[in-house]
Parts: C-alpha cells; sequence; structure tokens
C-alpha cells in the first residue's frame, strides 16, 4: 500500500473519517507514485548515458570530429597522460598518436576492463584519483582530458586537477582537452550524475591560476576545447633536469592495471 498506514474506517466513503487523513492519505499516494517514476526515469537517462559514451555513434563522434578539433596543432609528445577515459574510447584514438601513454581512471570497474583490454601494448592504465595524481614531477610532454571535467563534484576539485596536471607536466607541456558547454540537452542526460559545468569564458583565468600560459579556448557544437602550456616558474628551473625520469618513480595511491 501506498501512503501511511490508516484504519480502512477513516477512508470509506460513508464513515465519519477526518477529511483531511483522507487528503494525507491520497497526497502520500502521490508523492509516492511521483518518487517510484522519477527513480525509474533517472535510471532510464543513466543507462542511456552510459550506453551513450560507450557506443559506436560517439565513437564515430570522436574520431571524426571531437579528437582532431581537440588536438589540431598540438604536439602530444613521447608520454601522454589522459584523465578519465571511462570506457576507453578517446584511449584507442589517442593510442596512434603518441608513443607512450598513460590514462587514469577512478572508477574501478572501467580501469579493470581498460587495464585487460590494453595489456601487452604500449597503453599503461592507473586506478586512481586524478585531483591527487600518483605520479611524480615533470613527467608527461602533455595531457589530456575529453568531455570529463564536468564530472567533478565541485569546482574547486577541477582547479586541483588543474594544479596536479600543470605539476607532473614537463615545462612547456601542452593540456588539452574539450568539455561541453551548459545546456538544457546537457543537464537532462546528466539528470542521474554530478555535472558542474565549465564556464569557457572564466576558465583561462583558471588554468593562469594554475601556471598555465598560452592559454587558448574556443566553442563550437554545444562544445568547447582548450589548450595550455605548462609555465617554468623557479621551481621548474630547478627540477628540469629530472624530467627524463622513468613513470615507475611514482607515489602511492594508485593501481597500475598493466
Amino acid at each position: 500500500m501506498c501512503g501511511p498506514q490508516l484504519h480502512r474506517t477513516n477512508l470509506g466513503p460513508g464513515s465519519n473519517g477526518n477529511r483531511g487523513t483522507r487528503r494525507y492519505f491520497l497526497a502520500g499516494c502521490l508523492f509516492d507514485t511521483t518518487i517510484r517514476y522519477w527513480r525509474e526515469a533517472v535510471e532510464i537517462m543513466n543507462l542511456a548515458h552510459r550506453w551513450l559514451c560507450g557506443s559506436a555513434f560517439w565513437r564515430r563522434v570522436l574520431q571524426q570530429e571531437v579528437i582532431p578539433w581537440a588536438l589540431e596543432d598540438v604536439s602530444l609528445g613521447e608520454d601522454v597522460l589522459e584523465l578519465g577515459p571511462g570506457p576507453g574510447l578517446t584511449t584507442d584514438l589517442l593510442q596512434s598518436r603518441a608513443r607512450g601513454l598513460t590514462a587514469i581512471e577512478l572508477d574501478f570497474g572501467f580501469a579493470s576492463g581498460l587495464g585487460d583490454r590494453f595489456r601487452n601494448t604500449r597503453v599503461r592504465i592507473v586506478q586512481g584519483d586524478a585531483t591527487a595524481l600518483p605520479f611524480a614531477e615533470s613527467v608527461f610532454t602533455s595531457a589530456a582530458s575529453f568531455t570529463m571535467l564536468h564530472h567533478l563534484p565541485r569546482p574547486a576539485l577541477q582547479d586541483r586537477i588543474f594544479r596536479e596536471v600543470h605539476r607532473v607536466l614537463r615545462p612547456g607541456g601542452t593540456f588539452a582537452g574539450t568539455d561541453g558547454l551548459n545546456s538544457r540537452a546537457m543537464r537532462l542526460l546528466h539528470l542521474p550524475d554530478t555535472l558542474t559545468p565549465i564556464d569557457p569564458v572564466a576558465l583561462p583565468a583558471r588554468l593562469e591560476e594554475a601556471g598555465f600560459r598560452d592559454i587558448a579556448v574556443d566553442t563550437r557544437h554545444g562544445m568547447f576545447r582548450f589548450r595550455a602550456v605548462a609555465g617554468q616558474g623557479a621551481h621548474d628551473i630547478k627540477r628540469n633536469s629530472a624530467s627524463s625520469r622513468d613513470l615507475s618513480h611514482s607515489r602511492s595511491g594508485a593501481t597500475a592495471l598493466r
């Protein structure tokens, strides 16, 4: 039964039950029904979102539009870091563009599947948190993030990723990527998920605060791309001689799945 458990003598058509109680009972039924259908709708949207992120359709969009646009005139170098690959469609496309690729994924299920899929390849999968990257300083020549940053629950965590990416990039390394513009379709698709849209107008100042320079942001088709170059401060100059250290010299807190 939906709503509160009430004695039936308060509900019958010929009873002298309190009308307010009957209204309360009907309101409870309506509330329960609304919540049930809302949960079902949210579950459907969640499934739709996950299906889209791993679909052949999205792979074509990435291959033909997103990746070429995001990485236009970007030199990735030999050691590339990918943030939050999810099901790995972007990883598939990136591996042909770099001699060495490390992808860090927070979700253990995704990371485990990617570890199996890319075993015995040039791709290294690490299960870990991009807001606290488990890598030494100045080890990557570039970093990439594709439609991932809006999944962070707070802007402060996005800023933390910017600082962490700058820390692990070699001076002069490029941070490039894409994300979606805030729109009704974007909000609808993320009903069951975390959505923290990034304002492309404010993004350059946030990247500059993290230490980047030569920042560019462009928009098109409900999406924006960004690229920024890791700056070289006094502490960067001091550690520049160690930029060729091996990626295996990492901090604790991550699991390599290769």
